[in-house]
């Protein structure tokens, strides 16, 4: 449950590729029975739709996948942070959490979510400004009795009162955890210096203050006041996914949902501007803890929703984004001023809107903001008398019918998110096909949104970790230092910038080829060759139907991890790869291709996925670049300081997040520690890095995998291009995994100091060897523990917001991972009720029956063998077996078969083991003033690897 502050997903505020077009071919009349109608969907959608509207107003959409394993369901609300009361804020995310402890036909805090998690699911919930959403996904066999607790929240809530006490501290808590992030920070500056008048300049999470529960002021009345005004059922849509049929959908939907009152109200609607006009142009400017800086230039524009079908923001924030060859992005970057660059759409609340240009500046760019202004609207006028064109439309609809055919199918529960709050944004008919739409050349639109793209109507946002200003305000939760400016945003550019500026050319990445290769999906990988040491792993795989192949090349070296300054090395020459790639790749992207160049503990990764037709072009190009990477002065300087400061920031992370990687980095061997890199990165020159890259590959263990849409023949001659630009006359060598340290008997405590007000605490139980039986009694004993943990330190005891246990598996050595941040309790108090906690799951445990013991089972099984829904996840399952050297292929099954012998006294003995008496337990906490985090990191960094 969470509170997110801003406005839900729209069409432009996807990623550019998918934003752009319409499928006109596939908007025919759809047929409309008496009470149901279906939407437009893509051909390579197996699905089953079916919208209803119920008598009390809900608004359903259906979806039946008779291949799904999982079921989900989604709810959104039409009401968010937006409608919260001025003297009640946070209270629609606080009625969010609320509505999940408790209803009258399940009155236990805690049911609903131990029946989720027991079947193998999983729930959340978000507010944000207008919306509401709340989901789950489950077995798909036990979709009824969910979708049964799920309507009763909505319709027979109890808001226990001495719940809704308890339930103020975890709202505090969520608020108080985050104090210190710099995204909450900056977006209590965007309220503080937007237009007071609108609900969105108020505080959304809520706190102990402004959900105040006193004799003279006690909340539950207000609470369900502000439900009964909010919540009704005609403001409410639904989506259910699942394997039944239609009809057994509709009927379990009909019978529970209809339950919900209609109150007949409207959704709130934002006549006021976000922004005041009177006051552009604007600068703010705040200040942040991390050591980043960015800028968005913010243009108030009309709402854009009734032009869904069109997008003309999109069409322009398509220009205004385009990384490649003579981009604004491009030209920046180059110029060392910008690390990232986007457009599209900020907010709309159906009033009004924005469109944003944000970008991430270097130390050089803070200095020079006036030319990057200054270019940014050279760069709009070029679009505005240059980029309106038919042609360019015309690749968009192409690229975007190409995006829509071939769409595979996602994970049930985000299927069911986004549907539900499709669904209150558009017609049922246009559900599925909304994103992609665009059914004509609107040129008088895209002139429109560029009318307002002027130095007049600009809001400029400016954050940066020191604030130089001696009149600086703060913020009113969040005590964040900004101030504000009238500007003059009209100057004239870098003549020797903006001669570089041009606009994109034709895609030459578009595919022509979208035929399917013949012959059957193969079981897996097989290896079908070894070229001078390059182990060639293929499968052919068209199961999804779609024209789409994935690549991957691992050049395993030693020279990886065989150090810290190795790893900083291989860092940077992989931000020179990545840089000089970028701005020629880009269009490949657009089309459809999409690559990565990663490093790893073994080396570095090259993988490359999309449509298949042009996969080789952009391989080979990735390869040269990789043979004979160019690495300038200039982008060395900015590449290692943004280095530095990653690693610096990691320091101000939340507490939990600096425990946790605390245990990676102490017993993973190949990871170094902040201070060892941060060292190096401060000490190594260009001369040695260019060094380093000429001798990166002169001892490599490469492996290469093809999966999908590719020929046997085809895969061979990528491999040959391989070995031909980056492994020739190379010496082979072995590299093998990596493996993660023996913690030692017994507890050992680890005191690290943050700078955080928070208590971090990760309680980490490791198993004794690496063996499918441990590794399945740890991954059940996680899953049968998660549930009452979570109530009980959370919900109960009220210790903090992020509460958690996990199997805490790294590198198939198991281990029970119990992490709590607490707001109020210090590292004493958390271990004691951690302890306490355990003596009552002793007994929890021991009362366990054979038929709830083989539900549990059941839970892991479903999830560890999830229906594969896209080939990526094919493809990604198939490159860890591989990683892992299980030629079999099978880990999977492995382990689920090792599930299902465990036994009660197998995972009563772990209990002991791990829980009770602590044999090889580490924990780290923050907040003690016994500081022993570097004694303790060189203690365990000297210890064995954990036993096979």
């Amino acid at each position: 449950m969470t509170s997110i502050h801003r406005l839900p997903v729209r069409w432009d505020s996807l990623p550019l590729r998918t934003l752009f077009l319409v499928v006109s071919i596939l908007l025919a009349p759809v047929a409309v029975a008496a009470a149901t109608l279906s939407p437009t969907q893509s051909p390579n959608d197996p699905n089953q739709y079916r919208f209803l509207e119920l008598d009390n107003g809900l608004r359903v959409i259906l979806a039946s996948d008779p291949d799904a394993d999982k079921a989900a369901a989604s709810l959104n609300v039409a009401v968010g942070s937006g409608n919260d009361p001025k003297e009640r804020e946070g209270l629609a995310h606080f009625l969010e959490h609320m509505l999940f402890l408790g209803t009258e036909k399940y009155p236990e805090a805690g049911e609903y979510q131990q029946f989720i998690r027991s079947h193998g699911g999983s729930h959340n919930a978000f507010t944000a400004f207008e919306d509401t959403n709340y989901f789950f996904d489950v077995e798909a066999a036990f979709l009824e009795p969910a979708l049964d607790r799920f309507a009763q929240q909505f319709s027979h809530p109890l808001f226990t009162p001495e719940l809704v006490d308890r339930e103020r501290n975890a709202v505090h808590s969520e608020y108080s955890s985050k104090l210190k992030e710099d995204a909450r920070r900056l977006l209590s500056v965007r309220k503080a210096a937007g237009n007071p008048d609108h609900a969105f300049s108020q505080f959304a999470v809520g706190n102990l203050e402004t959900l105040e529960n006193t004799q003279d002021n006690p909340l539950r009345p207000d609470l369900i006041q502000f439900w009964q005004a909010n919540y009704s059922a005609n403001v409410m849509t639904l989506a259910v996914y699942g394997p039944q049929s239609l009809n057994d959908l509709e009927t379990m939907v009909t019978q529970r949902f209809s339950a919900i009152e209609n109150r007949d109200l409207e959704p709130k609607r934002h006549p006021y501007p976000l922004y005041d006009a009177s006051r552009l142009p604007e600068k703010v400017t705040a200040e942040t803890l991390k050591d980043h800086r960015s800028m968005t230039l913010s243009f108030p524009i009309p709402s854009q929703q009734p032009h869904y079908k069109t997008k003309p923001a999109a069409y322009v924030a398509n220009l205004l984004g385009h990384e490649g060859s003579g981009s604004l992005f491009d030209v920046l970057k180059r110029a060392g001023l910008v690390e990232s660059l986007s457009a599209g759409s900020g907010m709309d609340t159906g009033e009004h809107a924005t469109l944003d240009i944000s970008m991430s500046l270097t130390r050089e760019g803070l200095k020079r903001q006036d030319e990057i202004i200054a270019l940014a609207f050279e760069y709009i006028d070029q679009i505005r008398n240059e980029g309106i064109r038919e042609q360019r439309f015309n690749e968009m609809q192409q690229l975007a019918m190409m995006d829509f055919r071939f769409r595979e199918r996602g994970e049930p529960q985000s299927e069911a998110m986004r549907l539900s709050r499709l669904l209150k944004d558009y017609p049922a008919e246009d559900i599925l096909s909304a994103p992609w739409l665009m059914e004509r050349y609107a040129p008088e639109q895209y002139r429109a949104i560029l009318d307002r793209l002027t130095p007049n109507n600009l809001k400029l946002w400016v954050a940066a970790p020191s604030l130089e200003a001696e009149n600086a305000e703060h913020t009113q939760w969040y005590e964040t230092p900004w101030q504000r400016r009238a500007i003059n945003a009209e100057s004239v550019p870098s003549p020797e910038l903006s001669q570089q500026l041009a606009l994109p050319g034709p895609n030459p990445f578009v595919p022509e080829n979208l035929d399917l290769v013949p012959g059957n999906a193969m079981a897996h990988p097989e290896r079908i060759a070894n070229l001078d040491g390059l182990d060639i792993w293929y499968a052919r795989d068209t199961r999804f139907e779609t024209p789409k192949a994935n690549l991957f090349i691992s050049l395993r070296t030693p020279m990886a991890r065989d150090s810290a300054r190795h790893s900083v090395l291989t860092r940077l020459l992989v931000d020179a790869i990545n840089t000089n790639l970028n701005a020629w790749a880009y269009s490949a992207r657009l089309a459809g291709l999409d690559y990565s160049v990663y490093p790893h503990l073994r080396g570095v990764t090259l993988r490359v996925g999309g449509y298949s037709d042009k996969l080789h072009k952009l391989a080979n190009r990735i390869l040269m670049e990789f043979a004979a990477p160019t690495i300038t002065e200039q982008r060395f300087r900015i590449a290692r300081q943004n280095l530095i400061d990653a690693l610096e920031n990691q320091a101000k992370e939340r507490p939990v997040q600096q425990t946790s990687a605390f245990v990676q980095t102490a017993l993973l061997e190949g990871a170094f520690p902040v201070e060892d890199r941060l060292s190096s990165a401060r000490e190594i020159t260009l001369e040695e890095l260019q060094r380093f890259a000429r001798d990166f590959l002169s001892e490599t263990d490469p492996v290469m995998l093809a999966h999908g849409n590719l020929t046997e023949a085809s895969t061979l001659n990528m491999a040959r291009q391989v070995q031909a630009l980056v492994l020739n006359e190379r010496k082979r060598t072995q590299v093998n995994r990596a493996r993660i340290r023996q913690v030692p008997e017994n507890l050992t405590r680890v005191n690290l100091e943050v700078d955080h007000p928070d208590t971090g605490y990760t309680l980490y139980l490791q198993g004794k060897d690496t063996s499918y039986a441990e590794r399945a009694r740890y991954r059940l004993l996680a899953q049968i523990i998660s549930s009452p943990f979570y109530e009980e330190i959370r919900t109960t005891r009220q210790l903090g917001y992020i509460v958690y246990a996990t199997a805490f598996e790294i590198l198939e050595t198991p281990a029970l991972g119990l992490v709590v941040q607490s707001p109020s309790a210090d590292t004493a108090t958390i271990d004691a009720a951690v302890q306490e906690f355990t003596q009552a799951f002793k007994q929890r445990l021991a009362n366990l029956d054979e038929p709830q013991l083989n539900r549990e089972k059941q839970a892991v099984i479903s999830q560890l063998l999830e229906w594969d829904r896209q080939l990526g996840e094919v493809s990604s399952r198939y490159w860890r077996e591989i990683d892992r050297e299980n030629t079999a292929f099978n880990s999977r099954e492995t382990l689920a078969e090792a599930i299902r012998k465990v036994s009660l006294a197998d995972l009563q003995a772990t209990l002991r083991e791990s829980l009770i008496d602590r044999q090889q337990a580490l924990m780290v906490s923050t907040g003690s003033a016994d500081v022993n985090e570097d004694t303790m990191l060189q203690q365990l960094r000297k210890q064995p690897p954990v036993p096979h």
